[in-house]
């Protein structure tokens, strides 16, 4: 089936995981997204080997496939004049231009919004920064940690009180969230194209993802004028509410029950848990009962559900109407019956890889594997109408790889 972005050209000059990440979604869903390499070193994400315990050898490398996925790569040295004009070319041909260097890099190598939309007036112009277009800051770079994470307030949200230090996200955490929020700015830029004829700058910044995403709370700390501040470790969530919190199972594993409505569904856990004498209990026949013995439900589920494995409870809880989880690793989730279900792990070559979340018509895209680098380099020149007396040229001065 053919994606929603089929006949649409993307040229990225990107590197590292953010702005690559919004590639990677706009190639899942269909769209030709070509990716501009420095000629020599390529994407300086393709070096990246080893994150804390976790070691790479050869190829491929999941710390690059994840954001590069189904793109074909060519390689460019942006700052001679020769390759500028290989990507003027280029985005004569394309739908979106998409990059995340810095103000100052792309007006020194004349790829910024005006020197691309001379080449192509109608295209997309979609930048990815740290920090956002305006301000002081504009200007300075950053990564998910520093800008995600520790400046848009997720660090100090998710790290309890009684804990030495930050919590640290996992890799490109922020990056694939903000990525996916610049594909989408991406898409309903070329809706307004298609509608209006008129082409859009797009900007989505890490800082400002992470924002969005700490949005709920950022809203209750603005309106009660209280910083969020995460529970103690150990605590089991809603204060009020034994059905809402994390609970041990028997084998060390945690079951999630998230139930909002504890009247309505506290009978209906009791009769799974097989303590059918606790919904008639006089402390919890109703919610306002619930919520004054919260204390004694926590302690009492705590205690049943620390007889069981996990295993266990999923399978007696397949019936139960509430809503909870099993709480999961990445292998777990990696296998997770319904994961599979749903095509969330696809494969791309020779390796799995996370799909990007959205999926059009009941059906997963289809992914490719990320593209050797500058593999297709000569196909691309050609595509544009270079014969090979003039790809060898360009080869010679350094300017293509």
């Amino acid at each position: 089936m053919s994606g929603p972005l089929d006949g649409i050209r993307v040229l990225e000059v990107a590197m590292y995981g953010f702005v690559p990440s919004a590639g990677a979604v706009l190639s899942d869903w269909g769209a030709d997204v070509i990716k501009v390499e420095h000629a020599v070193t390529g994407d300086p994400q393709r070096g990246l080997r080893q994150i804390g315990a976790y070691k790479v050898e050869g190829e491929p490398n999941p710390n690059f496939e994840h954001a590069n996925r189904g793109k074909r790569s060519i390689g460019l040295d942006v700052s001679k004049t020769d390759a500028q004009e290989v990507v003027y070319e280029l985005a004569a041909r394309s739908d979106v231009f998409l990059t995340n260097f810095l103000p100052q890099t792309r007006q020194k190598f004349n790829i910024d919004v005006e020197d691309i939309r001379k080449a192509n007036p109608a295209i997309v112009y979609a930048r990815g920064s740290a920090l956002g277009p305006r301000g002081i800051e504009s200007t300075k770079g950053g990564y998910d940690m520093t800008a995600f994470w520790s400046r848009g307030t997720s660090a100090a949200s998710i790290t309890p009180p009684n804990v030495d230090g930050l919590i640290n996200p996992p890799p490109a955490y922020g990056d694939t969230i903000s990525g996916t929020n610049l594909a989408g700015g991406i898409a309903a830029a070329l809706l307004k194209r298609e509608r209006t004829g008129e082409p859009s700058i797009v900007d989505v910044s890490l800082f400002g993802s992470g924002l969005w995403t700490m949005g709920h709370a950022l809203t209750l700390s603005m309106f009660t004028n209280l910083s969020w501040v995460a529970p103690p470790m150990g605590s089991r969530g809603a204060m009020s509410n034994p059905l809402s919190g994390l609970y041990k199972t028997a084998d060390g594993r945690y079951i999630s029950l998230v139930m909002l409505q504890p009247g309505k569904f506290w009978a209906d856990v009791c009769r799974h848990i097989e303590r059918p004498e606790l919904i008639d209990d006089p402390r919890f026949v109703t919610a306002e009962l619930i919520a004054a013995n919260a204390d004694a439900g926590s302690a009492i589920l705590q205690e049943v559900f620390s007889t069981r494995t996990l295993a266990d409870w999923a399978e007696r809880f397949a019936t139960l109407a509430g809503p909870w989880a099993p709480v999961q690793d990445t292998l777990q989730a990696a296998n997770d019956a319904q994961a599979r279900a749903n095509e969330y792990i696809l494969s791309a070559g020779s390796m799995e890889l996370v799909s990007s979340p959205v999926q059009f018509d009941v059906t997963a895209p289809e992914l490719g594997p990320a593209p050797a680098f500058a593999a297709q380099t000569e196909e691309i020149l050609q595509e544009i109408g270079l014969d090979w007396d003039r790809i060898i040229e360009l080869k010679s001065s350094g300017a293509v790889t």
